[in-house]
Order: structure tokens, then sequence, then C-alpha cells
């Protein structure tokens, strides 16, 4: 009898138990957490401000997640992160989601487009008016990076070749003081708010040809791998939902936008003149209908194709690849640029329609 009273009290003890696991509100759940990498760059300061200031913790709450925005001191060490696994998200450009992550074997999905140079990256010289001057000279850039393909296209549309000239690597925390102090070193490709510096600190210097003559052609996005948005959908809905709540703010402008433009002038430190000048030449998407046109517009395939045939061309593809194909980057309207059987760069607006849609 008594072992027969134990089971019972047991079995009565497991069903409460249950029945208390059953009524606990959801919130009582352990939330699953996501990490998005992002560096100091105007496009993606509103990534601050969403931290900050409470945006992205209300749209996490709404979907049931925890998004973390985490600043990354150094831009390819978050890239490597994301790729090993301890960032869930990370943002970068669409030339460098295609030499790391998709060169690299990750498969990986554009779900949020920020912006997109437009003057921010420029060909500065102290000697040269036109690009057709630079016909053999010697540029400094950082090698591989959006600098050394805004020079591969700004001498095809002025009918030269990369070979036309030459170029030596520099670091961006160098090139600009080296521009400066260096009187030989009279052609260089670099961003802001580094180009003002070196037009200001080297006499006679001057912009050549910037990001702006090239629209959309240097984009900053959000990716993640896509298992994790084919495995968690409401982690992309809140991110998504918060960017364009932020994104709002920007484009009422006035006391509405005021604490983000002081926040993201403290994140880049710089004062409000030195803010306007960054987001003069970003041309951010301020509306989720325009970022979705924009990914899914014809011209934006024409991009991609620019982008890997510059990267392919550039060994960045890796010492495996031996055609342009090699990579397949897949597109909305579900066609594949490239391999069909190794598709590891998808560009997913379903996201951002929600959000223009107002399903988020």
């Amino acid at each position: 009898m008594k072992r027969f009273a134990r089971c019972v009290a047991v079995a009565a003890a497991v069903v409460l138990a249950a029945a208390v696991q059953v009524s606990r509100p959801a919130e009582a759940a352990a939330k699953k957490t996501f990490k998005v990498g992002y560096n100091v760059y105007v496009g993606f300061m509103p990534l601050n401000f969403m931290q900050s200031s409470g945006i992205m913790k209300t749209w996490s709450d709404k979907y049931g997640v925890d998004v973390q925005l985490v600043l990354i001191n150094d831009y390819v060490a978050g890239v490597n992160q994301f790729m090993a696994g301890d960032l869930d998200a990370v943002a970068l450009t669409n030339m460098d989601q295609l030499v790391m992550p998709a060169a690299g074997g990750v498969d990986s999905s554009l779900f949020l487009i920020t912006d997109y140079s437009n003057g921010n990256d420029a060909i500065v010289s102290k000697t040269a008016k036109s690009v057709k001057e630079l016909e053999g000279k010697d540029l400094h850039l950082l090698q591989f990076s959006v600098s050394h393909y805004l020079l591969n296209r700004a001498l095809v549309l002025n009918g030269m070749k990369l070979s036309s000239v030459k170029t030596t690597n520099i670091s961006d925390a160098e090139i600009a003081a080296a521009f400066v102090t260096q009187p030989a070193m009279e052609h260089a490709v670099a961003w802001k708010p580094m180009v003002p510096d070196m037009v200001r600190g080297a006499k006679g210097s001057g912009v050549i040809f910037d990001s702006s003559q090239i629209p959309g052609e240097i984009m900053d996005v959000v990716i993640a791998k896509t298992q994790t948005l084919k495995d968690s959908p409401e982690f992309a809905k809140a991110l998504v939902g918060a960017w364009y709540e932020t994104l709002g703010k920007m484009k009422a402008g006035g006391a509405e936008a005021a604490p983000l433009e002081t926040a993201m002038a403290a994140a880049l430190g710089t004062d409000a003149a030195g803010l306007k000048s960054q987001i003069d030449t970003t041309h951010f998407f301020l509306t989720a209908q325009e970022a979705a046109d924009f990914l899914t517009a014809p011209k934006t395939k024409d991009i991609w194709d620019y982008v890997r045939t510059f990267c392919f061309e550039q060994g960045l593809y890796g010492q495996g690849a031996d055609s342009v194909d090699s990579i397949g980057i897949q597109h909305p309207d579900g066609s594949v640029m490239g391999s069909a059987k190794n598709v590891k760069v998808r560009i997913d607006p379903s996201f951002t329609k929600l959000a223009a849609e107002g399903k988020l």
C-alpha cells in the first residue's frame, strides 16, 4: 500500500507540474538569442541606435527572440566570426558576401539592404583631373576591397582596363595620413571619412571619380546563413521591423530624427556637419518598398554580374574556381546566375516585402 500510495503521489506531482508548465506565459520560456555583427560605418550606424534606444528589444519581444546587435571593431574579423558560426548575421558589402562567405563555402542569404555608396568611395588625385590621366600611374588602395572594384569600374567606363594602371596595397588605417604626408603618393582610392581629410590635407588634390557614378553597385547589406532564416524567420522579421522603424525616423527628419542623428554622429566620432557629409553621399533605402524594388530590379542583376566578374578575374573565388560561374547567385525571381549546383549567395527580399506591406 505504501508503495502504491507513493506512485500515486508521484503521478499527481507530475500532472500538477505539467499543468503549471502549460499555464506559464510564453515569455517565461527561454528566448533564442541571435547575434548580429556590424562595424563603424555610416550605413550601419542605425543598428547602433536600434540597440541603445530599445527599438530592437521591442521588436525582439514581439517575435519572442533576443536579437543582440554587436559592434565589431575589425570588419574582416567580424565576417570570419559569422562564417565560423559565432555570429548569426553580419553587416557587410555585397562584394564581400561573394568573396568571403560564398567563396568559403557558406550558403548565405541577403535579407536586408541598408544602403548603397553614393559618393562615399572615391578616387583622389593630386595631379590627374580625369580617370584617363591615370594611364600607367600607381594608385594606392586597399587591394581586393570595394576600392579596388571602384577603380576597375572607373577604368572600364573610360575605355580602359585594370592593367592600364599599377596598384599598391595600403591599409585603410594608413592611407589618409600617407596621402597627405608623402608627396610621391599622387593617386589613391579610399572612402569617407578618409577622403575629405585627404582632399583637405594635400594641396591641389581632388576627387576625379566616385561611387555616385556607379549608383547601386557598392551595396551595404545584412546577411545570415540561409538555414538560419529557414529555421528562425522570426529573427529576420524582428531585425527588419526594427530597421524600418528606425529609418522612419531618419525619413521624418526634424525633432523625430534628432536622437538618431546624435547617436550616429557620436558612434562615428564626428559632429552634425560631419554626419551630414556622410549621409549626403549614402543612399539609404528609407522605405521598405524602395528597398524591395531595388532588390528585384533587372538592373540589380547586372550589378551582381559586374561584381562577380571582377571578383573572379582578381582570383577572389579561390584556387579551385575555374570559371566566373563557379559560384551560384540566386535572384529573387528564382533564376540562378552561375552554378545552380553551387548556390552560395541568395537575394531574399521576402522580409523587406512584408515590411512594405505592413505585415511585420
